[in-house]
């Protein structure tokens, strides 16, 4: 399945988990400029997250998410819980 979104729609939008789980904010992306297509997420993870701990253990503020973890992006950017570790 493939996902269209203009990507200046989607900075600042928040991020959830199929379970429920507010992850953070979309900030950025990273695309392969061979091919064009998105390849990560960088996230701004929100402080009661799991992302948040993880972060905090690497030592970094932003997180990556791989892409094709996303599910769906509407009002907020769905992930799949199982892909992202």
């Amino acid at each position: 399945m493939v996902k269209y979104a203009i990507a200046k729609q989607l900075a600042g939008k928040r991020i959830i988990t199929t379970d429920g789980e507010e992850l953070g904010r979309i900030v950025d992306f990273y695309i392969n400029e061979l091919t064009g297509k998105i390849e990560r997420v960088l996230v701004e993870p929100n402080p009661d997250s799991s992302l948040a701990v993880k972060a905090e253990k690497e030592g970094a503020g932003l997180i990556q998410l791989p892409y094709s973890s996303v599910l769906d992006v509407k009002d907020v950017m769905v992930v799949d819980r199982r892909e992202i570790g």
